[in-house]
């Protein structure tokens, strides 16, 4: 399994989606498991510019999680989940 860290921003979103949805809570919990379990995670979807950095996964289909993989300290880092009609704004 892989070292990771999660950004404030997203960190005060769950707080959040924990007090008010916990079955989307869940499946973003097991998304990001999946993430750190999987032999590769080069296998997600790149984004354009200018969120090129970042990679995504779709959460319960409406909603996306953003992420970003340095292969040199085998590092992931989760910096936002919304809508996926928002997040990309």
């Amino acid at each position: 399994m892989r070292d990771f860290s999660v950004e404030d921003k997203l960190e005060k979103k769950l707080g959040k989606i924990f007090r008010k949805d916990r079955v989307l809570y869940e499946a973003v919990m097991k998304k990001i498991e999946e993430i750190l379990s999987c032999p590769d995670v080069h296998h997600y979807k790149n984004l354009h510019s200018p969120l090129q950095k970042y990679q995504r996964v779709h959460v319960k289909s409406s909603f996306v999680l953003l992420f970003e993989y340095l292969e040199t300290e085998d590092l992931v880092i989760f910096y936002d989940l919304d809508h996926h009609d928002f997040i990309y704004q």
